[in-house]
């Protein structure tokens, strides 16, 4: 007997009946009888005798709807954990991202997920790209969301977002006249940037090209909510990426398109032989979410 012949033979051994049966599977009795009779000839018994207008189990259709009935009590159980499991209420998020990406991007995109589980347990770690690698590949963290994050081959990208440089100075500086700003007008400027030795601060160099001989780089800093801050104190003019300043983070700095060919990556990342669950399914819905209606040109 296979498991919807256990299941229309335990509704009428509840029941009492075809028509009630009928009733309690949402099925006509018709459809219940053909079945009732398949599970007859599949287990070889006699499993109902007519009295008098009236199924009556017989003593082997008895016994073999406790059997039945236990083994169903595990059938229900696994619907319900499918259940759970699908809308989880305890469900768990390890969450590894670098700085860049923490004080927007990501906020409002837990925020969103919050919504949707209310119950969830988040732990949140920033740190560079290469300990959100190293947090992903022992697997203590789920996902990681990384300004370009260096490539492993036990790593896997789940989506991928290109933006591109903006600048960034208070807004009594006068450069903050102007509606973006290119290369060129950093000339004689102290630029607040990253260090060379990162991929965002070789970006950066590039980005710059040969007006960068003209620019004072004597500030660096590997972060861009960090270069943000200094800008805002008056050190200088700071160019970061358009992840960073997402959303807008501090009063009194103004943020004018930097003009750059140059783009850098936002890279959602697992564990390529770690399978996502529902939540971080979800997590990677709402970032894309997030990004759509905040990273717009």
């Amino acid at each position: 007997m296979n498991l919807r012949q256990m299941e229309v033979f335990r509704a009428v051994m509840l029941s009492g009946g075809v028509n009630s049966a009928a009733q309690l599977l949402h099925v006509s009795p018709p459809a219940v009888s053909k079945v009732l009779s398949q599970a007859a000839r599949a287990s070889g018994l006699v499993l109902f005798e007519h009295v008098r207008g009236r199924l009556i189990p017989t003593p082997e259709a008895q016994q073999l709807y406790d059997e039945i009935n236990t083994l169903w009590n595990g059938v229900e159980k696994v619907r319900d954990v499918t259940q759970q499991l699908a809308s989880p209420t305890q469900a768990v998020l390890k969450l590894a991202c670098t700085s860049n990406v923490a004080p927007f991007l990501v906020s409002r995109t837990m925020a969103r997920l919050y919504e949707k589980y209310p119950h969830l347990k988040c732990r949140l770690q920033v740190s560079s790209p290469e300990i959100v690698n190293q947090l992903l590949l022992d697997r203590s963290f789920n996902l990681g969301v990384a300004l370009e994050p260096h490539e492993h081959p036990n790593l896997e990208v789940v989506e991928d977002y290109r933006c591109g440089l903006a600048c960034i100075m208070r807004a009594d500086h006068p450069l903050a006249q102007r509606k973006s700003i290119k290369p060129s007008d950093l000339a004689g400027e102290r630029i607040i940037a990253s260090p060379e030795t990162t991929p965002f601060g070789q970006t950066l160099r590039r980005a710059f090209g040969a007006a960068a001989a003209n620019m004072r780089i004597d500030f660096e800093c590997a972060s861009s909510t960090t270069a943000c801050w200094f800008a805002q104190a008056g050190v200088g003019v700071a160019v970061v990426d358009r992840a960073g300043i997402a959303g807008g983070l501090l009063e009194g700095l103004e943020v004018r398109p930097f003009k750059s060919a140059e783009t850098l990556s936002v890279r959602i990342v697992r564990n390529r032989y770690r399978p996502m669950s529902v939540v971080e399914r979800a997590f990677v819905v709402a970032f894309d979410e997030v990004w759509a209606l905040s990273m717009r040109e």
